[in-house]
């Protein structure tokens, strides 16, 4: 059984006897001394699509589900639904918007490292890789002498993401961001 520090965005786990995906995570961590490390969890219900916020304490537990984890590639998008083909068997899997929310900025075309949740038959939800390679669509002009200090800048990427890059980097440069925490880690 999974303790709520150790999981992660996208997972499926039980709780309340509901097969929930994990949609955002919260940590909170309080400032007196002794205090424990707060997880605020939004779940998402696979069967019903209800929302559920929950807030945990580090050590407790969730309950296991019996699913299986797909390798997948993002193909296209069909009207209102994501396609992801199975990276083994072909097969497709579609999601909605609501069915990806929070994820959506960090899909492009051909992506791959992706994991799809699948139970009983029925595509859950998606795990996606630990960083992308997205391209800066957006971004103030490059400063004499930004390569001295360190100061950072807005910038909207390829899929209307928002991030804090180094005043050095230009549009159209490709840069992999963190999709865990939504934060610049390097150039591509």
């Amino acid at each position: 059984m999974p303790r709520a520090s150790d999981v992660r965005k996208g997972e499926v786990v039980r709780h309340k006897n509901r097969v929930c995906t994990v949609r955002r995570i919260e940590i909170r961590t309080p400032s007196s001394r002794g205090s424990n490390t707060l997880y605020r969890i939004k779940f998402q219900d696979v069967q019903t699509r209800q929302n559920l916020d929950e807030t945990f304490k580090g050590e407790d537990l969730l309950g296991d589900v019996d699913f299986v984890r797909r390798q997948a590639s993002y193909s296209y998008l069909d009207g209102d639904l994501y396609v992801f083909m199975d990276d083994e068997d072909f097969s497709q899997y579609s999601f909605n918007a609501l069915d990806l929310e929070g994820q959506l900025e960090y899909l492009s075309e051909g992506l791959g490292g992706i994991f799809v949740t699948v139970i009983d038959g029925t595509a859950a939800g998606i795990q996606l890789p630990a960083s992308v390679d997205l391209e800066i669509v957006e971004t103030t002009p490059v400063l004499k002498g930004g390569t001295a200090t360190k100061r950072n800048k807005r910038a909207t990427l390829a899929g209307g993401l928002e991030v804090q890059i180094p005043e050095y980097l230009v549009q159209g440069e490709t840069i992999k961001v963190n999709t865990e925490t939504g934060e610049y880690m390097s150039r591509a």
